[in-house]
Protein backbone atom coordinates (compact mmCIF):
# COMPACT_ATOMS: atom_id res chain seq x y z
CA UNK A 1 0.00 0.00 0.00
CA UNK A 2 1.22 3.61 -1.09
CA UNK A 3 0.20 6.99 0.36
CA UNK A 4 -1.10 7.60 -3.12
CA UNK A 5 -3.53 4.91 -2.86
CA UNK A 6 -5.42 6.86 0.78
CA UNK A 7 -6.88 9.48 -1.20
CA UNK A 8 -10.39 9.35 -1.05
CA UNK A 9 -10.25 6.68 2.01
CA UNK A 10 -11.02 7.02 5.61
CA UNK A 11 -8.35 6.91 7.63
CA UNK A 12 -7.34 6.80 11.20
CA UNK A 13 -3.57 7.03 12.50
CA UNK A 14 -2.77 5.20 15.54
CA UNK A 15 -0.15 7.06 17.71
CA UNK A 16 0.70 10.58 18.72
CA UNK A 17 4.09 10.68 19.09
CA UNK A 18 6.89 11.59 16.08
CA UNK A 19 6.03 8.90 14.11
CA UNK A 20 1.60 9.43 14.55
CA UNK A 21 2.18 12.91 13.87
CA UNK A 22 4.55 12.31 11.07
CA UNK A 23 1.91 9.82 9.48
CA UNK A 24 -1.17 12.47 9.63
CA UNK A 25 1.09 15.28 8.14
CA UNK A 26 1.71 12.68 5.15
CA UNK A 27 -1.60 10.50 4.64
CA UNK A 28 -3.19 14.64 4.87
CA UNK A 29 -1.01 15.49 1.92
CA UNK A 30 -2.52 12.77 -0.44
CA UNK A 31 -5.92 13.77 0.33
CA UNK A 32 -8.13 11.01 2.26
CA UNK A 33 -11.65 11.34 2.80
CA UNK A 34 -11.48 11.47 6.71
CA UNK A 35 -8.49 11.50 8.51
CA UNK A 36 -8.41 11.08 12.67
CA UNK A 37 -5.96 10.59 14.79
CA UNK A 38 -6.07 7.95 17.52
CA UNK A 39 -4.26 7.72 21.26
CA UNK A 40 -5.69 5.11 23.47
CA UNK A 41 -3.86 5.70 25.95
CA UNK A 42 -4.99 6.37 29.71
CA UNK A 43 -3.81 9.85 29.32
CA UNK A 44 -4.72 10.95 25.92
CA UNK A 45 -6.15 14.50 27.22
CA UNK A 46 -2.21 15.66 28.17
CA UNK A 47 -1.57 15.50 24.66
CA UNK A 48 -0.79 18.05 23.19
CA UNK A 49 -2.46 18.07 19.55
CA UNK A 50 -3.47 22.11 18.29
CA UNK A 51 -2.92 23.02 14.91
CA UNK A 52 -2.30 19.21 13.78
CA UNK A 53 -4.45 18.77 10.43
CA UNK A 54 -6.66 15.95 11.87
CA UNK A 55 -8.73 15.77 14.82
CA UNK A 56 -7.83 13.47 17.70
CA UNK A 57 -9.85 10.93 19.45
CA UNK A 58 -9.23 9.51 22.75
CA UNK A 59 -10.95 7.47 25.67
CA UNK A 60 -14.02 5.47 24.71
CA UNK A 61 -14.06 7.00 20.91
CA UNK A 62 -10.54 5.50 20.49
CA UNK A 63 -12.29 2.11 19.18
CA UNK A 64 -15.02 3.21 17.35
CA UNK A 65 -12.84 5.22 15.56
CA UNK A 66 -10.15 2.79 14.45
CA UNK A 67 -13.54 0.05 12.98
CA UNK A 68 -14.83 3.05 11.18
CA UNK A 69 -11.53 3.57 9.11
CA UNK A 70 -10.81 1.77 5.89
CA UNK A 71 -6.97 2.30 6.66
CA UNK A 72 -5.42 2.24 9.91
CA UNK A 73 -2.12 3.29 10.49
CA UNK A 74 -0.20 1.58 13.11
CA UNK A 75 2.71 4.13 14.89
CA UNK A 76 5.36 1.95 15.98
CA UNK A 77 4.69 2.07 19.52
CA UNK A 78 1.21 -0.02 19.46
CA UNK A 79 2.19 -3.23 20.25
CA UNK A 80 1.65 -6.66 17.89
CA UNK A 81 0.04 -8.06 20.80
CA UNK A 82 -2.72 -5.02 21.42
CA UNK A 83 -5.98 -7.04 20.99
CA UNK A 84 -7.63 -4.34 19.05
CA UNK A 85 -5.05 -5.37 16.15
CA UNK A 86 -6.75 -8.89 16.02
CA UNK A 87 -10.56 -7.61 15.77
CA UNK A 88 -9.62 -4.79 13.14
CA UNK A 89 -8.19 -7.39 10.85
CA UNK A 90 -11.15 -9.21 11.83
CA UNK A 91 -13.67 -7.04 10.74
CA UNK A 92 -11.86 -6.28 7.38
CA UNK A 93 -9.56 -2.85 8.19
CA UNK A 94 -6.42 -3.14 6.43
CA UNK A 95 -3.51 -2.20 9.00
CA UNK A 96 -0.66 -0.53 8.12
CA UNK A 97 2.38 1.53 9.02
CA UNK A 98 4.04 4.91 8.24
CA UNK A 99 7.56 3.16 7.67
CA UNK A 100 5.80 0.12 4.95
CA UNK A 101 3.93 3.26 3.53
CA UNK A 102 7.54 4.85 2.81
CA UNK A 103 8.93 2.38 2.17
CA UNK A 104 6.78 1.04 -0.27
CA UNK A 105 7.65 4.43 -2.56
CA UNK A 106 11.33 4.43 -2.21
CA UNK A 107 12.42 0.74 -1.37
CA UNK A 108 14.29 0.89 -4.76
CA UNK A 109 16.85 3.22 -3.63
CA UNK A 110 16.51 2.63 0.06
CA UNK A 111 20.01 0.71 2.29
CA UNK A 112 17.68 -0.38 5.68
CA UNK A 113 19.15 -1.95 8.79
CA UNK A 114 17.76 -3.67 11.37
CA UNK A 115 18.87 -5.97 13.93
CA UNK A 116 18.45 -6.84 17.88
CA UNK A 117 22.02 -4.39 18.36
CA UNK A 118 24.07 -2.67 16.30
CA UNK A 119 21.75 -1.36 13.85
CA UNK A 120 21.98 2.14 14.38
CA UNK A 121 26.07 1.90 14.62
CA UNK A 122 26.15 0.19 11.41
CA UNK A 123 23.55 2.20 9.50
CA UNK A 124 26.02 5.04 10.81
CA UNK A 125 28.90 3.73 9.48
CA UNK A 126 27.46 2.74 6.30
CA UNK A 127 26.34 6.15 5.65
CA UNK A 128 30.19 8.15 6.40
CA UNK A 129 31.35 5.46 4.08
CA UNK A 130 28.96 5.84 1.47
CA UNK A 131 29.58 10.08 2.18
CA UNK A 132 33.61 9.67 1.93
CA UNK A 133 33.10 8.02 -1.63
CA UNK A 134 30.75 11.04 -2.72
CA UNK A 135 27.39 8.81 -3.23
CA UNK A 136 24.72 11.48 -1.50
CA UNK A 137 22.05 10.15 0.10
CA UNK A 138 19.59 11.01 3.51
CA UNK A 139 20.43 8.97 6.58
CA UNK A 140 17.48 8.44 9.02
CA UNK A 141 15.13 6.04 11.18
CA UNK A 142 14.53 4.42 13.97
CA UNK A 143 15.29 6.70 17.20
CA UNK A 144 15.89 9.54 14.95
CA UNK A 145 13.69 10.98 12.05
CA UNK A 146 10.83 9.34 11.07
CA UNK A 147 10.84 7.80 7.57
CA UNK A 148 7.80 10.12 6.54
CA UNK A 149 9.66 13.09 7.75
CA UNK A 150 13.02 12.47 5.17
CA UNK A 151 13.50 15.21 2.71
CA UNK A 152 13.66 13.59 -1.18
CA UNK A 153 17.31 12.34 -1.80
CA UNK A 154 18.65 9.86 -4.27
CA UNK A 155 19.46 7.22 -1.67
CA UNK A 156 18.85 6.38 1.98
CA UNK A 157 20.25 4.77 4.49
CA UNK A 158 17.62 3.58 7.70
CA UNK A 159 17.67 1.75 10.73
CA UNK A 160 14.50 0.41 11.02
CA UNK A 161 13.31 -1.10 14.34
CA UNK A 162 11.60 -4.74 14.70
CA UNK A 163 7.65 -3.11 14.96
CA UNK A 164 8.75 -0.93 11.92
CA UNK A 165 9.76 -3.83 9.90
CA UNK A 166 6.77 -5.90 10.99
CA UNK A 167 4.36 -4.06 8.65
CA UNK A 168 6.72 -3.83 5.52
CA UNK A 169 5.15 -5.32 1.81
CA UNK A 170 8.34 -4.34 0.27
CA UNK A 171 11.79 -4.90 1.07
CA UNK A 172 14.68 -2.07 0.54
CA UNK A 173 16.96 -2.62 -2.04
CA UNK A 174 19.50 -3.53 0.49
CA UNK A 175 18.22 -5.28 3.37
CA UNK A 176 20.94 -5.40 6.15
CA UNK A 177 20.54 -7.58 10.02
CA UNK A 178 23.38 -6.74 12.05
CA UNK A 179 22.17 -9.62 14.69
CA UNK A 180 18.89 -11.61 16.36
CA UNK A 181 18.77 -12.62 19.97
CA UNK A 182 15.02 -12.62 21.69
CA UNK A 183 14.16 -9.35 22.85
CA UNK A 184 10.54 -6.89 22.99
CA UNK A 185 8.90 -10.40 23.53
CA UNK A 186 6.08 -9.05 25.30
CA UNK A 187 5.29 -6.52 22.30
CA UNK A 188 5.96 -9.05 19.30
CA UNK A 189 4.21 -12.21 21.02
CA UNK A 190 6.66 -14.52 21.87
CA UNK A 191 10.81 -15.18 20.64
CA UNK A 192 9.40 -16.94 17.32
CA UNK A 193 7.06 -13.90 16.54
CA UNK A 194 9.82 -11.30 17.31
CA UNK A 195 12.24 -13.11 14.67
CA UNK A 196 9.63 -13.37 11.78
CA UNK A 197 8.57 -9.12 12.84
CA UNK A 198 12.95 -8.42 12.53
CA UNK A 199 13.39 -10.73 9.18
CA UNK A 200 10.54 -9.32 7.20
CA UNK A 201 12.49 -6.89 6.40
CA UNK A 202 14.26 -9.35 3.85
CA UNK A 203 10.53 -10.92 2.74
CA UNK A 204 10.25 -9.26 -0.18
CA UNK A 205 12.66 -9.67 -2.24
CA UNK A 206 15.50 -6.84 -1.94
CA UNK A 207 18.35 -7.14 -4.56
CA UNK A 208 20.80 -7.77 -1.86
CA UNK A 209 21.39 -9.47 1.87
CA UNK A 210 23.71 -8.87 4.27
CA UNK A 211 24.24 -10.43 7.49
CA UNK A 212 26.63 -10.20 10.49
CA UNK A 213 28.37 -13.77 9.71
CA UNK A 214 29.68 -13.79 13.45
CA UNK A 215 26.36 -14.40 14.85
CA UNK A 216 24.91 -17.84 14.55
CA UNK A 217 21.49 -17.68 15.38
CA UNK A 218 21.00 -15.23 12.84
CA UNK A 219 23.02 -16.81 10.21
CA UNK A 220 20.92 -20.16 10.46
CA UNK A 221 17.56 -18.10 11.00
CA UNK A 222 18.63 -16.63 7.26
CA UNK A 223 19.58 -19.85 5.35
CA UNK A 224 16.45 -20.00 3.52
CA UNK A 225 15.97 -15.92 2.68
CA UNK A 226 17.00 -15.34 -1.09
CA UNK A 227 17.45 -12.03 -2.62
CA UNK A 228 15.75 -10.69 -5.73
CA UNK A 229 18.20 -12.83 -7.65
CA UNK A 230 17.56 -16.34 -5.85
CA UNK A 231 21.03 -16.32 -3.66
CA UNK A 232 21.64 -16.27 -0.17
CA UNK A 233 22.97 -13.60 2.16
CA UNK A 234 26.18 -12.34 2.35
CA UNK A 235 27.67 -13.33 5.52
CA UNK A 236 30.15 -10.68 6.53
CA UNK A 237 32.37 -10.66 9.94
CA UNK A 238 33.05 -14.26 10.18
CA UNK A 239 36.07 -16.30 9.62
CA UNK A 240 35.67 -17.26 6.10
CA UNK A 241 33.90 -14.54 5.09
CA UNK A 242 35.04 -11.66 2.11
CA UNK A 243 35.08 -8.77 4.67
CA UNK A 244 36.86 -9.99 8.08
CA UNK A 245 39.31 -8.94 11.38
CA UNK A 246 41.98 -11.42 11.06
CA UNK A 247 44.34 -12.72 13.74
CA UNK A 248 46.11 -9.47 13.47
CA UNK A 249 43.44 -7.15 13.72
CA UNK A 250 44.01 -6.08 10.06
CA UNK A 251 40.40 -5.49 8.55
CA UNK A 252 40.54 -7.68 4.86
CA UNK A 253 38.78 -7.74 1.53
CA UNK A 254 39.11 -11.34 0.75
CA UNK A 255 42.65 -11.02 0.31
CA UNK A 256 43.61 -7.46 0.21
CA UNK A 257 44.69 -6.21 3.85
CA UNK A 258 42.35 -2.82 4.04
CA UNK A 259 43.64 -1.06 7.33
CA UNK A 260 44.21 -2.33 10.80
CA UNK A 261 41.37 -2.31 13.33
CA UNK A 262 42.85 0.37 15.63
CA UNK A 263 41.56 2.67 12.58
CA UNK A 264 38.30 2.41 14.15
CA UNK A 265 37.73 4.29 17.60
CA UNK A 266 34.68 2.85 18.46
CA UNK A 267 35.22 0.42 21.18
CA UNK A 268 34.42 -3.46 21.32
CA UNK A 269 34.72 -6.64 18.92
CA UNK A 270 31.25 -6.19 17.78
CA UNK A 271 31.86 -2.94 16.35
CA UNK A 272 34.25 -4.63 14.44
CA UNK A 273 32.14 -6.51 13.11
CA UNK A 274 29.51 -3.84 12.15
CA UNK A 275 32.19 -2.18 10.44
CA UNK A 276 32.23 -5.62 8.29
CA UNK A 277 29.10 -5.53 7.50
CA UNK A 278 29.14 -2.21 6.10
CA UNK A 279 32.21 -2.79 4.05
CA UNK A 280 30.39 -5.71 2.15
CA UNK A 281 27.07 -3.44 2.10
CA UNK A 282 29.48 -1.04 -0.10
CA UNK A 283 30.54 -3.80 -1.86
CA UNK A 284 27.34 -5.37 -2.98
CA UNK A 285 26.50 -1.94 -4.37
CA UNK A 286 28.91 -1.92 -6.38
CA UNK A 287 32.02 0.55 -4.78
CA UNK A 288 35.50 -0.99 -4.99
CA UNK A 289 36.62 -1.23 -1.61
CA UNK A 290 39.91 -2.11 -2.01
CA UNK A 291 40.56 0.82 -4.54
CA UNK A 292 39.09 2.97 -2.03
CA UNK A 293 40.73 1.54 1.21
CA UNK A 294 42.45 5.17 1.69
CA UNK A 295 39.49 7.54 1.77
CA UNK A 296 37.40 4.55 3.28
CA UNK A 297 40.03 4.47 6.02
CA UNK A 298 40.22 8.25 6.41
CA UNK A 299 36.31 7.86 7.28
CA UNK A 300 36.71 5.11 9.87
CA UNK A 301 39.01 7.01 11.36
CA UNK A 302 36.55 9.93 12.00
CA UNK A 303 33.77 7.67 12.80
CA UNK A 304 32.03 8.43 15.80
CA UNK A 305 30.13 6.29 18.33
CA UNK A 306 26.34 6.95 18.79
CA UNK A 307 25.17 9.21 22.00
CA UNK A 308 24.64 6.98 25.22
CA UNK A 309 26.72 3.64 23.38
CA UNK A 310 30.15 3.04 25.45
CA UNK A 311 30.03 7.03 25.68
CA UNK A 312 33.45 7.58 27.66
CA UNK A 313 32.31 10.11 30.90
CA UNK A 314 35.66 12.16 32.03
CA UNK A 315 36.57 11.84 35.98
CA UNK A 316 38.87 13.58 37.83
CA UNK A 317 39.36 10.64 39.90
CA UNK A 318 40.97 8.38 37.19
CA UNK A 319 37.77 6.06 37.13
CA UNK A 320 36.47 5.84 33.96
CA UNK A 321 32.68 6.28 33.83
CA UNK A 322 30.45 5.00 30.46
CA UNK A 323 27.55 5.87 29.50
CA UNK A 324 25.66 2.62 27.77
CA UNK A 325 21.87 3.29 28.55
CA UNK A 326 20.97 2.13 25.05
CA UNK A 327 21.96 -1.49 26.16
CA UNK A 328 19.10 -2.67 26.87
CA UNK A 329 19.49 -6.47 26.69
CA UNK A 330 21.29 -9.44 28.51
CA UNK A 331 23.10 -9.78 25.25
CA UNK A 332 24.02 -6.13 24.30
CA UNK A 333 25.81 -6.08 27.94
CA UNK A 334 27.91 -8.74 27.08
CA UNK A 335 29.15 -7.03 23.89
CA UNK A 336 29.78 -4.07 26.49
CA UNK A 337 31.39 -5.77 29.26
CA UNK A 338 33.95 -7.80 26.58
CA UNK A 339 34.92 -4.14 25.57
CA UNK A 340 36.88 -3.41 28.56
CA UNK A 341 37.89 -6.67 29.24
CA UNK A 342 41.45 -6.56 30.46
CA UNK A 343 40.56 -3.51 33.02
CA UNK A 344 38.94 -3.32 36.41
CA UNK A 345 35.12 -3.34 35.77
CA UNK A 346 31.65 -2.57 37.73
CA UNK A 347 28.44 -2.81 36.03
CA UNK A 348 25.53 -1.18 37.05
CA UNK A 349 22.53 -3.28 35.69
CA UNK A 350 18.67 -3.47 35.96
CA UNK A 351 15.73 -1.82 34.66
CA UNK A 352 11.70 -2.09 34.33
CA UNK A 353 11.35 -5.00 33.09
CA UNK A 354 11.97 -8.20 34.95
CA UNK A 355 11.19 -10.76 32.36
CA UNK A 356 14.04 -11.52 30.48
CA UNK A 357 16.21 -14.81 30.49
CA UNK A 358 19.94 -13.70 32.22
CA UNK A 359 21.17 -17.27 31.75
CA UNK A 360 23.24 -16.50 29.18
CA UNK A 361 24.92 -13.51 31.14
CA UNK A 362 25.75 -16.38 33.49
CA UNK A 363 27.41 -18.66 31.42
CA UNK A 364 29.48 -15.10 29.61
CA UNK A 365 30.32 -14.26 33.32
CA UNK A 366 31.76 -17.86 34.06
CA UNK A 367 35.53 -17.00 34.10
CA UNK A 368 35.24 -13.03 34.60
CA UNK A 369 36.20 -10.95 37.54
CA UNK A 370 33.97 -8.21 38.01
CA UNK A 371 31.85 -6.36 40.49
CA UNK A 372 27.85 -6.09 39.50
CA UNK A 373 25.25 -3.66 41.36
CA UNK A 374 21.87 -4.37 40.63
CA UNK A 375 19.67 -1.88 39.93
CA UNK A 376 15.71 -1.09 40.46
CA UNK A 377 13.72 -3.02 39.72
CA UNK A 378 14.91 -6.12 37.85
CA UNK A 379 18.35 -6.20 39.64
CA UNK A 380 17.72 -8.43 42.00
CA UNK A 381 17.03 -10.85 39.13
CA UNK A 382 20.04 -10.09 37.67
CA UNK A 383 21.98 -10.58 40.96
CA UNK A 384 20.10 -14.05 41.77
CA UNK A 385 21.20 -15.38 38.30
CA UNK A 386 25.00 -14.34 39.38
CA UNK A 387 24.86 -16.00 42.69
CA UNK A 388 27.64 -18.31 43.36
CA UNK A 389 29.57 -17.04 40.39
CA UNK A 390 33.81 -16.91 41.96
CA UNK A 391 34.87 -13.87 40.05
CA UNK A 392 31.63 -12.13 39.81
CA UNK A 393 31.05 -9.72 43.44
CA UNK A 394 27.59 -8.50 43.43
CA UNK A 395 25.81 -5.65 45.22
CA UNK A 396 22.58 -4.73 45.58
CA UNK A 397 21.40 -0.31 45.26
CA UNK A 398 18.17 1.46 45.92
CA UNK A 399 18.49 3.68 42.94
CA UNK A 400 21.50 4.85 40.27
CA UNK A 401 22.81 7.98 42.44
CA UNK A 402 23.49 5.25 44.88
CA UNK A 403 24.45 2.59 42.59
CA UNK A 404 27.19 5.38 41.51
CA UNK A 405 28.03 6.51 44.62
CA UNK A 406 28.72 2.46 45.81
CA UNK A 407 30.62 2.04 42.65
CA UNK A 408 32.88 4.32 43.27
CA UNK A 409 34.26 2.87 46.55
CA UNK A 410 33.89 -0.39 44.84
CA UNK A 411 36.20 0.56 41.93
CA UNK A 412 40.05 -0.21 41.97
CA UNK A 413 41.93 2.75 40.68
CA UNK A 414 42.42 3.04 36.38
CA UNK A 415 39.07 0.99 36.67
CA UNK A 416 35.99 1.34 34.78
CA UNK A 417 32.04 1.98 36.11
CA UNK A 418 29.74 0.97 33.51
CA UNK A 419 26.27 1.69 33.35
CA UNK A 420 24.45 -0.93 30.99
CA UNK A 421 21.01 -1.58 31.76
CA UNK A 422 20.64 -4.71 30.01
CA UNK A 423 16.74 -4.27 30.17
CA UNK A 424 14.48 -2.80 27.65
CA UNK A 425 11.98 -0.75 30.29
CA UNK A 426 12.87 2.83 31.78
CA UNK A 427 11.13 2.65 34.64
CA UNK A 428 12.24 5.33 36.99
CA UNK A 429 12.86 7.32 33.82
CA UNK A 430 11.02 9.12 31.34
CA UNK A 431 13.00 7.71 28.80
CA UNK A 432 17.33 6.66 27.90
CA UNK A 433 18.09 10.43 27.45
CA UNK A 434 16.35 10.92 31.24
CA UNK A 435 18.45 7.69 32.65
CA UNK A 436 21.82 8.94 31.19
CA UNK A 437 20.80 12.72 32.73
CA UNK A 438 20.66 11.30 36.15
CA UNK A 439 23.34 8.96 35.63
CA UNK A 440 25.71 12.07 34.66
CA UNK A 441 24.52 13.96 37.46
CA UNK A 442 25.22 11.27 40.10
CA UNK A 443 28.64 10.65 38.64
CA UNK A 444 29.34 15.09 38.91
CA UNK A 445 27.52 14.68 42.36
CA UNK A 446 30.04 11.71 43.84
CA UNK A 447 33.48 12.74 42.23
Amino acid sequence: MRLADLRGRSVAVWGTGREGRAAVAAVAAHGPLRLIAVDDSADYLSVPWVGEPAPLAGGDHAFGALVAADVVVRSPEVPQTHPWLAELRARGVAVTGGSALWMADHAGRTVAITGSKGKSTTASLISQLLTAVGRPHAFGGEAGMPLLDLPPAQQYVVALTSRQCSDLADSPRVGVVTSLFPEHLDVHGGEREYFRDTLNLLAHGPELIVVNGTDERLVTETLSARDANGFAAVPAGGGDSRFRIDDDDLFYCSDDALFPRATLRLRGRHNGHNLCVALAVLDGMGIDVVAQKDVLAAAVASAEGLPHRLTEVEDPSGLTFVDDVLSTTPFSAMHSIDAYEGRPLTVLMGGADGGLDYAPLRQHLLDRELTVIGLPESGPQILAALAGLSGVRTEPAEDLPSAVRLARKLTPPGGVVLLSPAAPRHGRFRDFEHRSEVFLQAVRDSS
